[in-house]
C-alpha cells in the first residue's frame, strides 16, 4: 500500500506540542517513531478492500504487544460481512462514518480464558474481584494501540470506537461473547480518503511528571492550550449550547466538561457484573 512518508519526528512532535522535546538527529528519522508521532484518527474511507492476509498480519503483530503476566487476556473479532458491519454501525449511533469503514475490529478484554485453566488443572481461582477484569481491559488497551501503529505502517487508517460499550450486551450478544468476555472498544479499519488531521495535545509538562505527580500551573496551562488549539482546530459546533449557551472562549476543557456533563454508559458496571465479573 502507497503512503506518504510522515515527517520527521521533529516537525510532528512541534506540530501537537506547544512545548515539544529536543528531538536528536538519529531519533528525528526513526520510522517507528515518526509513524507514531504521525497519528491522526481517519474517519473517511476509501471504498477499497483490506485483505484478510494483512488483517490477519496486522493481529499478529498487535497481539506480540506486552500481556500482564504473559496472561493474553485479549481478542480481536474482525468484521468484515456488509451486514454485520450494519449491525454494529446502528449500535454506535451518531457515527454514521463508521458504516463506511471497510472492516470493523472489535478488541475484546477476556478474562475467560484464565478461568477455565483453573478448571482444567482443577486449581481455585483466588483473585475474583476488580483487577481480574482491569487487566484484560488493560491488556486489551495494549493490543488496541498497538495495532493503530502497525495498521498506519501498512498504508491504513483507523479509528477507535469506544461506543461500542454504549450498548455493550447488545453488541456481545452479535458477536456471541461468553461470560468474562467484553468489548472493549472497535476500531474502524481502511484505506484513508485523505490525509487526517493531527490532533493538538495538552502540554507534556500537564501530563508528563518527573518523580512525583504535580499540578502547579495547571488551570493556566490548560487554559493556554484551550486558546491555542481554539486558534489552529476549532469546534465545528459547540455542544448543548441548548443547556449552556455559546462560548466566546471554547476550547478543549470546555467541549469534554460539557460532553460528560450528559450520562453516558451509566449501565456498564452492571452489564460487566452480568458478565461474570465482581468489582470488588
Amino acid at each position: 500500500m502507497q503512503q506518504k512518508p510522515p515527517p520527521s519526528l521533529r516537525a510532528s512532535l512541534a506540530e501537537r506540542f506547544s512545548d515539544a522535546p529536543d528531538v536528536d538527529a538519529q531519533s528525528d528519522q526513526n520510522d517507528i517513531l515518526r509513524h507514531m508521532a504521525a497519528h491522526a484518527s481517519c474517519r473517511a474511507f476509501l471504498p477499497e478492500a483490506v485483505s484478510m492476509d494483512v488483517l490477519k498480519v496486522l493481529c499478529a503483530t498487535a497481539l506480540s504487544s506486552p500481556s500482564k503476566s504473559d496472561l493474553q487476556q485479549r481478542d480481536i473479532v474482525l468484521i468484515q460481512s456488509p451486514e454485520q458491519r450494519s449491525r454494529i454501525s446502528d449500535l454506535v449511533s451518531g457515527q454514521a462514518w463508521v458504516a463506511d469503514a471497510p472492516v470493523i475490529a472489535v478488541f475484546c478484554g477476556n478474562n475467560r480464558r484464565h478461568r477455565l485453566a483453573h478448571e482444567w488443572h482443577d486449581i481455585p481461582f483466588a483473585n475474583d474481584h476488580l483487577d481480574a477484569m482491569f487487566n484484560a481491559a488493560a491488556d486489551a488497551a495494549i493490543a488496541l494501540g498497538a495495532f493503530v501503529t502497525a495498521a498506519r505502517a501498512v498504508g491504513l487508517g483507523c479509528c477507535p470506537i469506544s461506543a461500542v460499550r454504549n450498548e455493550a450486551e447488545a453488541v456481545s450478544d452479535l458477536l456471541g461473547l461468553p461470560d468474562h468476555v467484553f468489548p472493549f472498544a472497535g476500531l474502524a479499519i481502511g484505506v484513508p480518503r485523505s490525509q487526517p488531521e493531527v490532533s493538538k495535545r495538552l502540554p507534556i509538562s500537564v501530563t508528563c511528571h518527573v518523580d512525583r505527580y504535580g499540578e502547579d500551573g495547571l488551570e493556566n496551562a490548560v487554559r493556554a492550550y484551550d486558546a491555542e488549539r481554539a486558534q489552529a482546530q476549532p469546534y465545528a459546533q459547540q455542544r448543548f449550547a441548548d443547556r449552556f449557551g455559546t462560548s466566546d472562549s471554547y476550547g478543549w476543557s470546555e467541549d469534554k466538561a460539557r460532553q460528560y456533563s450528559a450520562p453516558e454508559r451509566a449501565d456498564f458496571g452492571a452489564f460487566i457484573r452480568r458478565r461474570g465479573f465482581s468489582l470488588d
